[in-house]
């Protein structure tokens, strides 16, 4: 991977909102069609997350349904990585992540200038989605 996007990628709870903002194209789980959405991405013990506040998410239902989609980098670096989504479902990963996220949303001088606190733990774990991003290498435009 170029040492451009790796730098892009390489967020830390100092980061602001505009680092953290991406769009990921998904193919629909009902339709099939490619849907372009703008996320957020979190790295977490070195590993890059998709989440949102707890809520049901479309991006979510289709990456389940077809884990391939597009990671779009698109602020200082634009890049189109191809990527692949895994849920995480195993509690004590969840936990541990979204324990992270948290902290990082919550911090007092807030990078990503949203109301604060945000949701506690335990709204994450029953109501977020959370998926776990692989670039295949190689891949990468």
């Amino acid at each position: 991977m170029e040492s451009r996007i790796e730098r892009a990628l390489a967020i830390t709870p100092a980061s602001g909102a505009r680092e953290r903002t991406i769009d990921i194209t998904t193919t629909g789980a009902r339709t099939g069609r490619p849907r372009r959405i703008e996320v957020w991405f979190y790295r977490v013990d070195g590993r890059i997350y998709l989440s949102t506040t707890p809520a049901r998410r479309s991006w979510y239902a289709n990456i389940v349904a077809n884990p391939a989609f597009v990671f779009h980098l698109k602020n200082g670096v634009r890049a189109d990585l191809p990527a692949v989504g895994t849920p995480v479902l195993d509690p004590a990963r969840r936990e541990a992540v979204f324990t992270a996220i948290i902290a990082d949303l919550n911090q007092p001088w807030n990078p990503a200038g949203i109301p604060q606190p945000v949701a506690p733990l335990d709204e994450w774990m029953q109501g977020s989605p959370l998926v776990s991003v692989e670039f295949p290498e190689g891949d990468s435009e």
